[in-house]
């Protein structure tokens, strides 16, 4: 049986990595990480390799700007055909109150967080709707559901993806084609290194379950959700934040 292709935006750090991982230990899938570095993603895939990782390709691509992810995309239809899933995860954030933001912060965050939806989703469904399949994620964030304390536009990119999630899960619910999101609370990332420990320890105690969540546990419901068997599951978004905001 073919391997699904599946492609994942910023699938080399944090959550990304531990979604390409947890893709790749099922076997019945070819993973595609898209990053912007390429000196980085070459590195990275010849870690991978060496660590017995062969069913895994990477391709350097700025998801903020579409000619290129239409050019990037129409490569790789080229070189595997199809695209059956895809993982919508990169993000970055610039915390600042909404007084202080410069507007350069706010479009740096909303062209990767918000447009890059368009931007590789757009050539990705048309190749999708060509196979009368796919499966597409995205990864939004419980900052989206409840808002955050100087992330103005990191909340506003993260909860724009549920309008765009659920109205495009219409457009494609006849053709086979699920969309869903999955918003994680805190995650143990290197991102959450940078939190002093007075603060880190401020918010785990909000937390219902007490510690961070895994990068693990948020690829395991993404690899679900990209199952064949969840095409019933579509416009959904799922919570996983130990508690921290029940919606």
């Amino acid at each position: 049986m073919a391997k699904k292709i599946v492609l994942i935006t910023g699938g080399i750090r944090g959550i990304g990595e531990a979604i390409t991982h947890e893709f790749l230990k099922n076997g019945n899938y070819l993973v595609i990480a898209l990053a912007t570095n390429a000196e980085r993603n070459r590195q990275w895939l010849e870690k991978q390799q060496q660590a017995g990782l062969i069913d895994i390709d990477t391709i350097a691509c700025n998801i903020t700007d579409f000619t290129e992810c239409q050019k990037v995309v129409g490569e790789l239809k080229a070189k595997y055909k199809k695209i059956d899933v895809l993982v919508n995860n990169a993000g970055i954030t610039r915390d600042k109150t909404l007084k202080k933001m410069i507007k350069e912060d706010w479009d740096a965050v909303i062209r990767t967080d918000l447009d890059s939806l368009f931007n590789v989703t757009q050539p990705v469904l048309n190749i999708m709707l060509e196979n009368c399949y796919g499966r597409i994620i995205n990864i939004s964030s419980v900052n989206g559901q409840k808002g955050q304390f100087g992330q103005t536009a990191y909340a506003a990119a993260k909860a724009g993806m549920y309008g765009f999630t659920k109205s495009l899960a219409l457009e494609t619910a006849r053709k086979n084609i699920t969309v869903n999101t999955v918003s994680p609370g805190y995650i143990a990332t290197d991102m959450m290194k940078d939190i002093p420990q007075e603060i880190l320890d401020k918010l785990i105690s909000q937390i219902p379950v007490a510690r961070l969540g895994k990068a693990e546990e948020v690829a395991r419901l993404v690899v679900f959700l990209a199952d064949e068997l969840s095409g019933y599951i579509t416009g959904a978004d799922f919570s996983i934040n130990g508690g921290l905001y029940m919606s």
